[in-house]
């Protein structure tokens, strides 16, 4: 087995080919792949058409998987299913209802699980039905992005906290979208607007759609800058498009990456993603941590 990495987008982003994921990995390989995945930060896998059992099975050799909680269809499994496809019955779903309302909010530029206590690794989002057309997910590099902002913003970022608040990103769709027992199961969490990779070194822009306001300054004042950094991380130069293809698989690294969905018409066409999503290492989010206090 030759595994073979070739740059998708200027700064970040690559397809890999050579390796067989639905089958079990060698050691030398998992390297490989997972070197690749700190350099690029997003990696692309084409024709490999896992199913759940696959797909969880090689999610777990980056770490401990989530279990989804809250209103996603696929709650109490290892998988947030993006998708317009109830998971009973296999019928389209209204775009009126409650589930499609909730996913509405992944067209905005975010990292998943940034919400939480410990936010992720990474995401791997399996292309099960792909509709012939739109349903590209772009991402943007917060690591690409960095090394060009205005020195003076670099200061003020660099010791920076956001509070990132999952009601908030959802507040945006539809005010008041979640239960008081919804808000519950994850309050606001605070995290630096700077992370370092352990691995290289390289310092990435944390925030996104969850990112609600910065801890000590005027919320309003704060929301300008999250905008202002946001508006930045998503110039094109920092951005990849991915067109999907059924069996395609992707990852990407929730630390210093965004992502987000684009529309696709949800009452002609059929769409199933299946996403494992990795927990991230406490150990580094406490040192990160550290370093702002």
């Amino acid at each position: 087995m030759t595994i073979t990495v070739s740059r998708l987008a200027p700064s970040f982003a690559a397809r890999i080919d050579g390796a067989d994921i639905t089958r079990p990995l060698s050691d030398a390989a998992w390297a490989e792949i997972r070197a690749a995945f700190e350099e690029h930060s997003v990696l692309l896998f084409r024709g490999q058409p896992l199913d759940d059992e696959q797909q969880i099975a090689f999610s777990r050799r980056f770490g401990n998987l989530e279990v989804t909680r809250s209103i996603n269809p696929a709650a109490g499994t290892p998988f947030a299913r993006q998708s317009n496809l109830d998971i009973t019955t296999g019928e389209v779903i209204p775009p009126d209802d409650r589930r499609m309302i909730y996913q509405l909010a992944n067209t905005f530029w975010h990292s998943d699980s940034s919400f939480k206590e410990v936010p992720s690794l990474c995401s791997l989002l399996s292309a099960r039905i792909v509709p012939p057309e739109g349903g590209a997910t772009e991402f943007a590099s917060g690591r690409a992005a960095y090394p060009s902002l205005p020195e003076d913003v670099k200061r003020r970022v660099e010791t920076a906290v956001a509070v990132h608040d999952f009601s908030w990103s959802r507040d945006q769709i539809k005010p008041g979208f979640f239960t008081e027992k919804e808000r519950a199961e994850y309050p606001p969490v605070r995290h630096p607007l700077v992370r370092t990779n352990p691995v290289n070194g390289k310092r990435a822009l944390f925030l996104g759609a969850h990112a609600s306001h910065v801890v000590g300054m005027p919320v309003e004042d704060g929301r300008t800058l999250l905008k202002q950094l946001l508006d930045h991380m998503t110039q094109p130069q920092f951005c990849y498009r991915h067109e999907w293809r059924e069996g395609d698989l992707v990852i990407w690294d929730n630390r210093c990456v965004l992502h987000r969905a684009t529309p696709f018409d949800t009452t002609r066409y059929k769409r199933l993603m299946q996403r494992t999503t990795i927990s991230g290492d406490p150990a580094e989010l406490e040192h990160v941590r550290g370093s702002v206090r």
